[in-house]
Order: C-alpha cells, then sequence, then structure tokens
C-alpha cells in the first residue's frame, strides 16, 4: 500500500497546466518544433496504408507532413510514444490499471466516428487540441484563434447532440453491493511502473550518448507530457463539456492559464534567440476543421490527450477512438487532393503569424488580451451556470 499512496490522488489542474505550458515552450526552444500529435498520427496512417499495399505516391498531404522512415526515426513519433509511456506509469505506479468495457454496444460505433471526426478536422484545420489550440496559440500563429473558436463551437455543438435520447439509449443497471469498491492494494502494478520507467529513461539516455538527441528529446518531453496529462488528467474535452453542461471552468481556466505563460517563454525565445515560430494556414478549412473537431471529441467523449491516458488506464472503448483518429486523419490525407478538399477550402488560405504582423511585443500583448478575454468569458459562463443554480433551488 506504501507503495501506491504518493500517487494515489490526482494534480490540480492549474498547476499542472501551467507546467505543461513551460516544457511545451522549452521544447520548442531546444528543437525549434512543438509539442503535437496528430501530425504522428496522419503518419501512422499512411504507414498502415503502405502495409495493405496501397500506393500513396503523388499524395500531396503526405508530402507536406514528411512521411519518411518509421515512426520511431522521428521526434515526433517519441512524442507519441513517450506519452503512452509517461502516462501508463503513473497508472501502474497508482495501481490503477484495470479493463474496463464499456457498458452499452452503440458506445463503440459512437467512440469510433467521434475519433474519425476528430481526426479528419483536427488535419484539415492542421492541428488539434495541441498545435492548433494549446501549442498553436503560443506560437502566435492565427489559425490557432479561429481553431479556438470553431472547436469551442464545436463542442458546444457536440454536448447538445450527447444528450438526446437517442443518443444515449437507455440506461444500463449493473447490480452493486451496499459498500463502495475497495482501492487495489497489491504491488504488482508499482513494481511494473518503476521497471517500465527504469528500461525508458534507458532507452532516452541511449538515444544522447548515440548522437541521436533530437530522438532523446522527443521521447523525454513525451514521456513528461505524458505523466502530466495522467496525473492532471488534461482532457480539452472535459474543459468544454464542463464549461457549457455544468458551468465548471477549472480545466478551462488552468488550460488559459498555460498558453499564457507559455506564449511568454515563447515570444522571448523568438525575440532574443531568433527562432521561427510555427505557423499554419488561416483558411476556410481552419473554421471547417476545428468545427468538425470539436464535435467529433465530444462524440468520442475525449479529445487526443484525454484518450491517450484514458487507454493506459485500461478504458478499452478509448482504442476505438484512437483508431478513428488515424482514420479520419488518413480520409482527409486521401480528401486533400483526391476530393479537392485543399482547392475548395485551404488554397486561398494565408500563412499569418502575429509576430510578423505585430512584432514581439504586440503579439504577446494581443495574445494574452484574448486569453484575458477568453478567461473572462470562462468566467461569465461559470456565473450564469451558478445562477441559474441558485434561482431553481429558490424556486
Amino acid at each position: 500500500m506504501r507503495l501506491r499512496e504518493p500517487f494515489h490522488h490526482y494534480w490540480r489542474p492549474l498547476p499542472t497546466l501551467m507546467l505543461a505550458g513551460v516544457l511545451s515552450a522549452l521544447y520548442f526552444v531546444l528543437t525549434g518544433t512543438v509539442w503535437a500529435v496528430t501530425g504522428e498520427f496522419t503518419r501512422l496512417g499512411g504507414h498502415v496504408l503502405h502495409w495493405l499495399g496501397v500506393d500513396t505516391t503523388g499524395w500531396a498531404y503526405f508530402d507536406l507532413v514528411k512521411l519518411q522512415g518509421s515512426s520511431f526515426e522521428r521526434s515526433d513519433g517519441w512524442i507519441v510514444w513517450g506519452m503512452f509511456v509517461g502516462a501508463l506509469v503513473m497508472v501502474l505506479l497508482a495501481n490503477n490499471f484495470k479493463i474496463r468495457m464499456p457498458q452499452q454496444r452503440r458506445r463503440w460505433a459512437q467512440a469510433l466516428l467521434g475519433g474519425v471526426l476528430a481526426g479528419f478536422g483536427a488535419r484539415l484545420a492542421m492541428g488539434c487540441n495541441l498545435a492548433a489550440f494549446f501549442t498553436g496559440v503560443p506560437q502566435f500563429s492565427l489559425h490557432a484563434w479561429f481553431f479556438v473558436v470553431a472547436s469551442a463551437l464545436g463542442t458546444l455543438l457536440g454536448t447538445r447532440l450527447i444528450r438526446q435520447r437517442w443518443w444515449k439509449g437507455k440506461p444500463t443497471l449493473i447490480k452493486g453491493g451496499l459498500k463502495p469498491e475497495a482501492p487495489a492494494t497489491s504491488r504488482t502494478q508499482p513494481v511494473f511502473g518503476y521497471v517500465l520507467a527504469a528500461v525508458y529513461l534507458a532507452l532516452v539516455a541511449y538515444f544522447f550518448m548515440s548522437g541521436q538527441a533530437r530522438l532523446g528529446l522527443g521521447a523525454l518531453f513525451g514521456a513528461l507530457f505524458g505523466i502530466l496529462i495522467e496525473r492532471g488528467q488534461i482532457c480539452f474535452t472535459s474543459a468544454f463539456r464542463d464549461l457549457w453542461v455544468m458551468g465548471r471552468a477549472v480545466m478551462a481556466k488552468a488550460i488559459i492559464a498555460g498558453m499564457a505563460i507559455s506564449a511568454v517563454i515563447t515570444v522571448y525565445a523568438i525575440a532574443g534567440q531568433g527562432l521561427h515560430p510555427i505557423t499554419q494556414l488561416t483558411a476556410p478549412g481552419t473554421l471547417v476543421g476545428g468545427l468538425i473537431f470539436g464535435l467529433g471529441i465530444v462524440m468520442a467523449t475525449s479529445c487526443e490527450t484525454g484518450m491517450m491516458f484514458r487507454m493506459m488506464e485500461g478504458q478499452v472503448l478509448y482504442v476505438a477512438v484512437f483508431a478513428g483518429n488515424i482514420v479520419g486523419a488518413t480520409l482527409l490525407a486521401y480528401a486533400w487532393d483526391h476530393l479537392d478538399v485543399y482547392d475548395l477550402l485551404m488554397a486561398g488560405g494565408e500563412k499569418i503569424n502575429l509576430v510578423g504582423k505585430l512584432g514581439p511585443g504586440g503579439a504577446i500583448g494581443f495574445t494574452l488580451g484574448l486569453l484575458a478575454l477568453l478567461y473572462l468569458f470562462t468566467l461569465a459562463v461559470e456565473k450564469r451556470h451558478l445562477a441559474r443554480s441558485l434561482a431553481a433551488l429558490r424556486a
């Protein structure tokens, strides 16, 4: 039991996301790239197509995301695998791994469809809740703000959808005892957690010692991000859903704070060290992709980060969400030129970075100002729900 106690309680969202903001900015300083996952999901889809014998020569989107080598030869790949490992280590140390199946069969289809929409929308907008949101805003790419607004509207639409009776289906009653289930006391999981952590740290050390520093950084920071998302239960879907449904803004406010501190560090790196911010197209596809993404993550009940740590907890449903993300991203890669998605939604776009338009001082001022407005908006929604709850109690 003693092995479990230090990891028994989750971390508060605010310090966890502020630390995530610092680490994401530091990763940019060290590598010139950002914390992101769905680009690698797209590449994984390309690898699956190659394994199935599909010739993707000439697919413009795969050229855009640079589909070369294997996932284990890319720092972006190790960000993803590191997140899985970091989350799993913390789950095991907390003695919290348990195979969990959904109570309703319809949840499989809903999770898969939601994952497909999320993957498709994310790659259409050239990012997800990370590269077009949490790490996109601190990169001062204008497309990120369009994505924030569109994905928020998508989640609002999604919350209304999932509250429909036909979507929820009939509740499943489970027979249980009067006493709450006792927590697990086995020491097996923590032992596996320590062993996995030791093996993974050895792998990270090997990358650095063998001159593969970029892979080492990807693997190291991926694990750190995985630890944070699991310990903080960081899920953008929960942040939006809780805000819209209950007026609970704890996670939303923490996300805003994390982006603010990341933006401050990032602008210093851009201005002081001459680093070039990552900028994506601002186009109609950004809005369409963000809307689809927001709808999809609510249907799937999880964004990419939430999906990853929930999979590591043993929630099998999120394997379907993960598969759906890869399928959706791959479908977008096909539709990009084969179905003229690029010509219809992206061709007229422009890469606009606030640093280039306003200078470093103007960019950070503008960004922090918008984040402050976003924070005030979450407070207004929170107060509105509180007022409604109090009025209902008095009635």
